[in-house]
């Protein structure tokens, strides 16, 4: 298949992507101390970090493209505030910044293909 949405090897990279992503994310969650502040921003990160690929399976299975377009926008919002908590953290000194790199530079990398996944689809619709 090879439409507005990406060959299949595309595709299935982004589900590996993400689904990587949030576990990544879940194992920086259980890594945190148990302070009030940690735990706090623990949990915003966890959520939104995890939300990003359930996001882009419901775009997988978009019935239009304005469903796709509208389920990639709220996971590039996921991502955006997932980099936003992800800076809280090592800005707080919870988390050493050399420890959130990947992080954050997968964050990044993940935007730039939606963006592009959502460019491309708007510009076919």
């Amino acid at each position: 298949m090879n439409d507005e949405r990406g060959t299949m090897n595309e595709k299935q990279d982004l589900l590996i992507r993400t689904k990587s992503f949030a576990l990544q994310i879940v194992r920086l969650y259980s890594s945190l101390p148990k302070t009030t502040e940690a735990q706090v921003l623990g949990r915003q990160v966890l959520r939104s970090g995890t939300s990003v690929g359930a996001n882009y399976r419901e775009a997988r299975r978009a019935r239009s493209t304005a469903e796709f377009v509208s389920k990639i926008e709220s996971g590039m919002q996921e991502l955006e505030e997932t980099a936003y908590w992800l800076e809280l953290l090592s800005d707080a000194a919870i988390i050493p910044k050399s420890r959130l790199a990947g992080l954050q530079t997968e964050a990044d990398e993940l935007m730039a293909i939606l963006v592009f996944s959502a460019k491309t689809a708007k510009r076919r619709k």
